[in-house]
């Protein structure tokens, strides 16, 4: 799995057909994509990295609160094309990303992970749709986050 994780002021997802749009005032705007070996750990993994991730700002001005601690919101998108490789060629190939039934089952497994066991009120885009994403960034901070952890990373 690998997430682009932004630090935003507010974040919002529109879908033209079918009609939807979810937005958040401030916390973070995750785009996920699932590859192929993931599995419900990876998700739950995840989600527990998503939740605890310090990103915000404390009181001394530095990055040490987590948008649990701050209250935040997540907004979660679906984005397979994370998962483009472009080493080869100019288009890219995405023999990495997830099927579309795999994906979308442990793209909804973070999404509840989030709201369900770290109490996080969580908006998501529409899995599979073509979506606009607009976003306030705020720093800017972005990260890239990747899972499994390797070994060397020491886990959580």
């Amino acid at each position: 799995m690998i997430a682009v994780v932004q630090r935003v002021l507010s974040a919002s997802v529109t879908v033209e057909k079918p009609a939807y749009s979810a937005c958040i005032e401030g916390g973070l705007l995750v785009l996920l994509g699932v590859a192929t070996g993931d599995d419900d750990a990876a998700a739950d993994w995840m989600a527990g990295k998503l939740a605890r991730l310090r990103v915000f700002k404390d009181e001394e001005e530095r990055m040490n609160r987590s948008v649990q601690d701050t209250g935040g919101q997540v907004l979660l998108v679906s984005q397979f094309t994370l998962l483009g490789n472009t080493a080869k060629g100019n288009r890219p190939s995405f023999i990495q990303a997830a099927e579309p039934t795999h994906g979308e089952r442990l793209y909804e497994q973070v999404a509840d992970a989030l709201r369900q066991v770290h109490g996080l009120d969580v908006k998501t885009g529409l899995f599979g749709a073509m979506m606009q994403v607009q976003l306030v960034n705020d720093g800017p901070v972005t990260l890239i986050v990747n899972t499994p952890p390797s070994k060397l990373e020491g886990g959580a």
